[in-house]
């Protein structure tokens, strides 16, 4: 048998792919590292006069998202998942979906603040906005350590048996919840001190959600499914048009939705419990 072939169940044999195609997914990886790396350069570039370029830094996040999922899909489709591939992939998200959505935070929702009437109060909520920063930023690398070492990991809210869940938020959902706001604002940057500690409530639940044990969906069986190929592609296909003809509420929609599915999913799961334990002692 040559070295490129191995048998698979049944004595059937499995040609191996060639090395080329390894680098495959390893470009999309690429492609996520330079959206992330475009989207800090736009942040750092970013002011209340030019307020496209938060906009473009919040479009560049969301098209890393699209590359990232797309990495993932094309390796298991090839057969080229490798233990660089997934360290690349690791490294490239706490750039892309860390660094560079914590450092649009700070700079669109605290660092654009205007001058008040008290300056100590913008100081003040700068220096907190800074550390809410980078508390996403902690919690989303802690949130890919804990899925790189997890081993088939198990919510704290178990949901239906036979589909697969997210253990917390996954760093990308967190950096899409801060730029679909951002994107749905067109880049028009804070500038009300009361909204910007709405603004700082967000991305401390945000990051919290990150590092929680709370179930998340994963659409993984969707993709891997196979039953209805043609509804799928429909149903992406439908998607995909929305969001390009209406991607400031399509994007905050689905960045909303997920992050409160996960939430109500927790409540919900905490209702039914309790439920069932007064069920019981009564």
């Amino acid at each position: 048998m040559s070295d490129g072939a191995q048998t698979g169940a049944g004595g059937r044999v499995r040609r191996q792919p060639s090395r080329g195609m390894y680098v495959l997914p390893s470009l999309f990886t690429a492609g996520n590292m330079a959206a992330g790396y475009y989207a800090i350069t736009q942040s750092i570039q970013g002011s209340v006069a030019d307020q496209g370029y938060f906009d473009r830094a919040a479009l560049a996040l969301g098209i890393a998202v699209l590359f990232d999922g797309l990495d993932g899909i094309i390796a298991r489709m090839t057969n080229t998942a490798s233990d660089f591939g997934k360290e690349l992939d690791s490294l490239a998200d706490v750039i892309t979906f860390g660094v560079a959505p914590s450092l649009l935070a700070y700079i669109w929702g605290f660092r654009m603040l205007p001058t008040l009437e008290h300056p100590q109060l913008r100081g003040q909520l700068m220096h907190i906005g800074i550390f809410a920063c980078f508390i996403f930023l902690v919690c989303g690398a802690s949130r890919l350590a804990r899925f790189n070492i997890s081993v088939d990991p198990q919510p704290r809210n178990p949901g239906r048996p036979g589909k697969k869940y997210f253990v917390g938020m996954p760093i990308p959902a967190g950096a899409g919840v801060i730029s679909s706001v951002i994107h749905f604002q067109r880049g028009s940057p804070i500038d009300n001190p009361w909204i910007a500690l709405v603004w700082l409530c967000l991305l401390l639940f945000t990051s919290f959600l990150m590092v929680s044990n709370w179930r998340f969906w994963s659409a993984k069986e969707v993709m891997t499914g196979g039953r209805h190929p043609f509804q799928l592609v429909a149903w992406i296909v439908t998607i995909g048009t929305l969001i390009a003809l209406y991607s400031e509420y399509m994007l905050i929609i689905i960045a909303m939705a997920y992050l409160v599915s996960g939430v109500v999913a927790r409540l919900a799961y905490s209702w039914s419990r309790g439920r069932r334990q007064s069920t019981v002692t009564s």
